[in-house]
């Protein structure tokens, strides 16, 4: 097959790709410069769509709706947009080998493709049950959600067992806001996890029984403290039955799995210096090998605001290193330096009526403020970490456009706090007045 070359590669068509693809032409990629391989079928598009509005029965999400970079209320890249700017949007093709020292990579059917410099934003893969050696999870109607694909598939699926009973595995992001989608679809839904309570890496257990609580009003039934170990199918290789290893056995029609992803990193390994999971790069997101950059889930970097290095699975991120990475390429070139990066960790979701935003960093002491009644009407509360004697980080549930940006601020200049109590009085008024 003929060789295709080009100066710039992003390989990965994920969040980061789109942002990098924007960033390109903001900084003038000349048209043909830039090539992005992507094994997915569609151009980039915002991800956490799938988990949410693409799975409503009413007001759905749809391609193109939420192709990149409607995320951050950016213009809508369309497959022609990549086409005007002369860009090679290479979809359906799986990159198998990269060879950084001779600047090559080759796709499953063979295809070669050279570069100058590269951009790895091969972002992660979900972790399946097969993975830990689960008997029977390769039945039929288990699934995962992290491409498109998928998103279709459960959609097929939901209408197929309507009113039906599905069991969430996993507790964190993907099990809370599936949970939430699944009963607006009118599916009787179960939650596992193994934890004490839900999205553990973020929350305190004051916050997660308040998202227990509303869960549970809206009839999503939560088993905690177990895992699945188990499936049992019917005459058509169809999931029936969740059997935990607590001894319970649930009905099921519909299994969703969310327990995590991994960092797909293995195409470059032994090529490129790795720590924590991740390919390590500096605050200009460049790797270890000149000429290749990394952004994304996959990318270990500096954290400057902690003065440690750090893995973030965000979208946030996602968008913000991609951009980072294609200014210092494009410094680089012209002898010119900018800032490196200085990310403030941020987080969000939405479920049922619900929408919380988290910035900074979740340790130390916690207080907690405001109402955190699931059963109020209009529930709003709050979460300080405090550290050192500085407020480090910050949560909000339900909080204006205002009021977010005031808990953001917040977690970046770190305030002192001289009392805890006097904190938790104050409140969403001691970020306010920052």
């Amino acid at each position: 097959m003929a060789e295709k070359s080009f100066k710039y590669v992003i390989v990965g068509g994920g969040v980061a790709a789109g942002y990098a693809a924007r960033e390109f032409t903001k900084q003038g990629v000349k048209p043909g410069d830039l090539a992005v391989i992507s094994k997915e079928a569609v151009a980039p598009y915002e991800r956490p769509a799938l988990s949410k509005a693409y799975l409503f029965p009413e007001g759905t999400a749809r391609l193109p709706g939420f192709h990149v970079c409607v995320g951050s209320g950016g213009e809508r890249l369309l497959p022609e947009w990549y086409a005007e700017k002369g860009i090679s949007l290479i979809l359906s093709t799986e990159i198998v080998k990269a060879d950084l020292a001779s600047k090559t990579l080759i796709s499953a059917a063979g295809e070669t493709f050279k570069y100058q410099v590269l951009v790895i934003a091969t972002g992660s893969t979900v972790l399946r049950l097969s993975d830990f050696g689960v008997q029977g999870a390769d039945s039929k109607n288990i699934f995962y959600l992290r491409e498109i694909d998928d998103a279709d598939k459960l959609v097929e699926v939901i209408k197929a067992k309507k009113n039906g009973k599905a069991v969430i595995v996993g507790g964190g992001y993907i099990g809370l806001e599936l949970s939430a989608a699944l009963r607006i679809n009118n599916i009787d839904v179960s939650m596992v996890y193994p934890e004490p309570w839900c999205m553990p890496r973020l929350f305190t257990a004051d916050i997660a029984a308040f998202y227990e609580g509303y869960y549970a009003n809206k009839g999503v039934k939560i088993i905690k403290g177990t895992v699945a170990v188990g499936f049992d199918t019917n005459a058509n290789g169809e999931v029936k039955e969740v059997k935990l290893k607590d001894g319970r056995v649930l009905e099921a029609d519909i299994v969703v799995v969310g327990v995590g992803a991994r960092p797909l990193t293995t195409l470059f390994k032994g090529q490129v210096e790795e720590e924590k999971g991740g390919i390590k790069t500096d605050g200009f997101m460049k790797t270890s090998v000149p000429d290749v950059y990394a952004v994304g889930d996959v990318v270990t970097f500096p954290l400057k605001l902690y003065n440690d290095i750090r893995r973030v699975e965000h979208v946030d991120h996602a968008r913000k290193s991609a951009e980072q990475a294609v200014k210092a390429i494009f410094a680089g070139e012209q002898g010119k330096s900018i800032a490196e990066y200085d990310y403030l960790p941020y987080f969000y979701s939405r479920s049922f009526d619900l929408s919380w935003q988290f910035y900074g960093d979740n340790v130390g002491d916690t207080v907690l403020f405001g109402d955190n009644n699931p059963t109020s009407p209009n529930p709003k509360f709050g979460s300080y970490w405090i550290k050192d004697g500085k407020v480090v980080g910050a949560f909000l549930e339900g909080g204006n456009p205002e009021e977010n940006k005031a808990i953001a601020k917040v977690a970046r200049i770190q305030p002192p706090v001289e009392s805890l109590d006097q904190l938790t009085k104050e409140g969403l008024t001691f970020a306010c007045k920052i």
